[in-house]
């Protein structure tokens, strides 16, 4: 990275069932706004918008950032599957660290209808058939469920027969998630569960249980990324910074390993992952708190050994140990993860940034970790994109 790249502003809305929410414009302006009122910065002073979202028409993003006003600025709009947020973001960290602006917003919203995911058109190929060619070769018949709940499912199949992990193992990833989240109050679900409700709770798919999969949720969350000299220059905040990020896309072995964990994005996370830790010096045993892709309980254990938490096999202990959540080795997903805070595709990414943000600042309040210095982001959508991102504290 040629030059330090700050994070001045974060902004977030409380997440809310589908057809809860204000309508995805509205969403979207109000992150922005929760961002530059947050860092103290006008809008004027924006030079690139980068709006990430899914399920929309072409130019939603400009429709939101006209509730704030209408500069003329370059607005970008977004769509990586479930990595757009942190896309968006590293798209606005690419254009300050360059020089090509110095200050930078990006931003993500989402209005989902309730049930699984499912594409929009069905007239043509879709990104993933590749991906359920292989996993119908290693799983075989296709049956009834949603694809994505088939991907995980599998996935966590895989893992249990590799590693011998018990069921319970995912079910205390959930109750961790609720826990977590109670005291989250942009979160949807805050109520805490049993690892009992957990494993009979209706089952999905393979290891996977209902309370085990992410909600559909709508949402937004914002940030406004710029150079040092831009902050001092306008009074801006300059107590947090990207150190470093990274955006890795499939290589293939995600078809040619015949692995469904491979399939489900490990691979990509494990090698942005490595490019973080190379271009930083960190060590991810040090990273006190971590805001990673828990889509499905099967992802979360899957992500602690690619993200390097654990050994390879060694998440089973992770968990058991309570190396996941306060007082152990690293907290992950204080704010209860997708699991509980709800999963509004083009949000997501940004609002990890901003748990993580508020962790670094030291105003998480109940859902604060002590001695924050570094902090790690995971966001990853199949098809497929992971975006690993390292925050640090900066004295």
């Amino acid at each position: 990275m040629s030059r330090r790249v700050h994070v001045a502003g974060v902004g977030m809305i409380p997440f809310a069932k589908p057809g809860r929410s204000d309508a995805y414009d509205v969403m979207g302006a109000a992150a922005v706004r929760a961002a530059l009122a947050d860092a103290g910065l006008a809008y004027g002073l924006v030079e690139q918008a980068y709006a990430g979202y899914v399920y929309g028409n072409s130019t939603c993003g400009q429709r939101a950032l006209y509730r704030i006003g209408m500069t003329g600025i370059p607005v970008v709009n977004v769509n990586n599957n479930c990595a757009t947020g942190s896309t968006a973001l590293w798209l606005a960290r690419q254009a300050v660290e360059s020089g090509a602006v110095e200050c930078a917003l990006a931003f993500g919203f989402e209005q989902m209808r309730p049930g699984a995911l499912k594409g929009t058109w069905d007239d043509r190929a879709t990104p993933l058939d590749r991906f359920v060619e292989v996993m119908d070769e290693i799983e075989g018949a296709p049956g009834d469920a949603p694809v994505v709940m088939r991907f995980f499912g599998a996935a966590g199949t895989e893992y249990v027969e590799r590693y011998g992990a018990a069921p319970r193992t995912f079910a205390k990833v959930a109750v961790k998630a609720r826990t977590h989240a109670a005291n989250n109050p942009y979160a949807v679900f805050r109520d805490p569960v049993t690892e009992r409700e957990v494993l009979e709770s209706p089952p999905l798919y393979g290891p996977v249980t209902r309370l085990q999969a992410c909600p559909p949720t709508c949402g937004a969350a914002a940030a406004i990324v710029c150079s040092e000299e831009f902050a001092r220059r306008h009074g801006l905040r300059t107590d947090v910074a990207i150190k470093a990020q990274s955006l890795v896309t499939d290589f293939p072995g995600t078809f040619e390993t015949k692995s469904m964990i491979d399939v489900v994005g490990a691979g990509i996370t494990r090698e942005a992952a490595r490019q973080v830790y190379e271009a930083s010096g960190a060590d991810p045993r040090d990273i006190a708190v971590v805001e990673l892709h828990d889509c499905f309980t099967v992802n979360e254990v899957l992500s602690y050994e690619a993200l390097g938490l654990c050994p390879e096999g060694g998440a089973e202990k992770f968990v058991h140990n309570g190396d996941n959540t306060y007082g152990g080795q690293s907290v992950v997903n204080p704010s209860g993860g997708l699991l509980s805070k709800g999963h509004p595709l083009g949000a997501t990414g940004l609002a990890q940034c901003a748990e993580l943000v508020w962790q670094l600042r030291g105003r998480a309040e109940a859902r604060q970790v002590e001695g924050v210095t570094l902090a790690l982001a995971h966001n990853l959508g199949l098809g497929g994109a992971g975006v690993v991102t390292l925050y640090e504290k900066v004295s």
